[in-house]
C-alpha cells in the first residue's frame, strides 16, 4: 500500500472508531504492523495532527487541520446518508469500505449540530433483500483497467451459456439492485457490449488503449441507444 493511501487509511481509522483507539485495532484497520503504526502516529502528528494518547492508552484525534471546515444543508446531508444507504444496497465490500470512509472525513469536517445531524438517520434505505450473482473476478482490477485505460482479456459466458474469450476496453461499470454490468468496446465485435460483470469467469490485465476512453464515452453517449446493447446470446 502506497504511503498516502496507509496514512489517509489511519486517519480515517481515527475518525470512524471509538476514542480512544488501541494501536493493535489500528493497525488490524490499515494492515500494517504495530512498529509501522507507531511510526504512521509520528508522521500524521509532524504533519500537524493532532493526536492525543500513547502506546497502551489508545489514541484520539482531537484535530484535523489539514481538512477545510464544510457546511452542508439539512436537505444536503439527509441525501449524502441516502446515497450511503444505496451503496450499502448495491456496492461491493471495497466500494462500500471507501464510501464510509468518505462520508467520515466529511462528517469530521462539519460543525458540531452538523455532525449531529449526519448521525440521526431521518432518512433510510430499506430494500427487500436480492440475490446477487456472485462476482468471481477482481473489482479492484476492473476498476483500475477502467480509469488507467487498460484493456482486458476475459473469458466469458454469455445469457446462452456459451463461453468465449474476448479482449474488451473497459469503459464504465454500471451498479443494478440485481447486477453489476461493465460498458466496454469489444474487439472481437468492434462494438459496444454491457457484460454482465458475474459473468466473467476469467480476467487478465492488457496493454493500455489510451486517450481512446473519453471519446468512446462520448460517442457512446451521444449515439445512446434505448436500452443496454448485451454481451448475450447474439454477440
Amino acid at each position: 500500500m502506497a504511503r498516502m493511501d496507509r496514512l489517509m487509511r489511519l486517519m480515517d481509522a481515527l475518525r470512524r472508531l471509538p476514542a480512544p483507539v488501541t494501536a493493535l485495532r489500528l493497525a488490524e484497520e490499515t494492515g500494517v504492523s504495530p512498529r509501522q503504526l507507531y511510526r504512521d502516529i509520528a508522521t500524521l502528528r509532524a504533519g500537524g495532527a493532532l493526536i492525543d494518547g500513547a502506546a497502551g492508552l489508545g489514541y484520539t484525534l482531537t484535530e484535523d487541520p489539514a481538512l477545510p471546515p464544510q457546511s452542508f444543508s439539512r436537505l444536503e446531508i439527509e441525501a449524502l446518508m441516502l446515497a450511503m444507504g444505496a451503496l450499502k444496497q448495491v456496492g461491493d465490500s471495497t466500494l462500500t469500505r471507501a464510501g464510509a470512509e468518505a462520508m467520515a472525513r466529511i462528517v469530521a469536517t462539519l460543525p458540531d449540530a452538523q455532525a449531529r445531524a449526519a448521525m440521526h438517520h431521518v432518512m433510510n434505505v430499506w430494500r427487500p433483500p436480492v440475490a446477487r450473482p456472485e462476482v468471481v473476478i477482481d473489482l479492484d482490477l476492473l476498476r483500475q483497467c477502467c480509469w488507467e485505460e487498460v484493456s482486458l482479456h476475459i473469458t466469458y459466458r454469455d445469457m446462452a451459456e456459451r463461453e468465449s474469450q474476448r479482449e474488451i476496453w473497459p469503459l464504465a461499470l454500471s451498479y443494478g439492485e440485481q447486477t453489476l454490468m461493465l460498458l466496454a468496446h469489444c474487439c472481437l465485435r468492434a462494438d459496444y457490449r454491457y457484460f454482465h460483470v458475474s459473468r466473467i469467469t476469467a480476467m487478465t490485465r492488457g496493454d493500455s488503449f489510451r486517450p481512446r476512453r473519453v471519446p468512446l464515452l462520448r460517442a457512446y453517449s451521444a449515439a445512446r441507444p434505448q436500452g443496454p446493447v448485451s454481451a448475450g446470446p447474439r454477440s
